[in-house]
């Protein structure tokens, strides 16, 4: 029994090690990758159509203002209008579209406040019933949590100009506003989220399409239902994509990254927030998702060293994980212009991911906006109760 024992452990403790040998080879071949996400110069004499941005609202969150001040002031040639949504018009977010219509009276601006609901996704909701208020053919939907370049339209818009493409998208970045949890939230997005996204591409093993931006002809969105096709979706962004693919038509990362602005406050609001996204991958693409688990390199050289007794093999490789991981996130910041030091937390969030990843695994509930679904097979949701929080 004893030599069954420790053959058993020793085969663990190999597979544990494997693992993490992948995860090292995962961390190095994306930091050669990093350098892809820094965009071209925008040329001046780009296709330039005029262009509907909308901006589905819920709450005053963190930045806001900031957030939504970034599309106001695009250095773009053509007429853009703006049209923002609310549920309610006691909604927070109200009184900061109004600051923004005081500061550019100039600007196209406008305010949709419309209770209507069309499905368990309230952003779809919210987009149905400012779609009537469109002026142009061509439209950007980004969320509320995106701040973006002064060229962000230039680098995003010409794509749709070429025939075959039905969508545009961005990669985008985490940055924290303040606290531990945010930042842990940043990182999430920067060192594991956004290198598998580029792996994934650069491999043509995934053409995602990304709730950070979403541009498209008002006619691709006719031949896919509207947006009342996508009501019952929780990742709604990718159930859209593959609406487009279906049709036969191309997805384009626009040659920009812009940001995702992280606000968790605590960390069951962290927690909360990377349990979705955790289960709706692994609901949608499961084998995708088991696969990511080979990307955590220093969670199994960890394990492996531990069932080894922690023998200099295991030390090695756990040094060998945190040096892999550590040139990983030097790169991506680099490349993302991050100047603040984050090493020190990067084994913290590789662990913290970990801890995502298996428990993800246990339940098929999400809290979103304060609101507690179940999430079907399909992705679809069913509403639960609000949250607690």
């Amino acid at each position: 029994m004893e030599l069954e024992y420790g053959q058993l452990a020793a085969w663990l403790s190999c597979a544990c090690f494997i693992a993490a040998a992948v995860g090292c080879f995962y961390a190095l071949a994306v930091a050669w990758l990093a350098c892809r996400l820094r965009g071209e110069p925008t040329e001046s004499t780009c296709a330039c159509p005029p262009v509907t941005i909308l901006k589905p609202l819920r709450g005053g969150e963190p930045e806001l203002y900031a957030n939504l001040l970034s599309f106001c002031v695009q250095d773009y040639p053509a007429p853009v209008q703006i049209v923002f949504g609310v549920h309610d018009a006691s909604d927070p977010a109200v009184a900061v579209v109004h600051r923004l219509m005081d500061q550019f009276p100039e600007l196209d601006l406008e305010l949709v406040v419309d209770p209507r609901r069309y499905g368990a996704n309230s952003k779809i909701s919210n987009l149905i019933n400012m779609s009537d208020r469109t002026r142009h053919d061509i439209l950007v939907v980004s969320d509320s949590d995106i701040r973006v370049e002064a060229d962000y339209l230039r680098r995003v818009v010409p794509p749709l100009t070429q025939s075959g493409v039905g969508v545009v998208t961005c990669l985008y970045r985490g940055a924290s506003t303040s606290g531990p949890w945010a930042q842990l939230s940043a990182q999430a997005i920067d060192h594991h989220f956004l290198p598998s996204v580029l792996l994934a591409v650069e491999l043509d093993l995934a053409h995602p399409c990304l709730g950070s931006t979403i541009a498209l002809r008002t006619d691709t969105l006719s031949r896919m239902g509207g947006f009342e096709a996508f009501g019952e979706q929780l990742a709604d962004d990718y159930a859209l994509g593959e609406a487009v693919r279906r049709f036969g038509l191309e997805i384009v990362i626009a040659p920009c990254v812009v940001t995702h602005y992280c606000t968790e406050a605590t960390i069951g609001d962290l927690m909360r927030h990377e349990w979705r996204w955790a289960r709706t991958i692994r609901l949608l693409a499961p084998i995708g998702f088991l696969g990511s688990s080979l990307t955590h390199a220093l969670p199994f050289a960890l394990l492996g060293a531990a069932i080894d007794g922690f023998a200099p093999a295991g030390l090695v490789m756990i040094a060998s994980a945190l040096a892999s991981r550590l040139i990983l996130q030097i790169h991506m910041d680099e490349a993302l212009g991050v100047e603040e030091d984050r090493a020190w937390w990067g084994p913290v969030r590789d662990l913290l991911s970990f801890v995502i990843f298996v428990t993800s695994f246990f339940g098929n509930d999400v809290t979103w906006r304060g609101q507690r679904f179940s999430v079907r097979a399909d992705g679809t949701l069913v509403y639960i109760a609000d949250s607690a929080r």
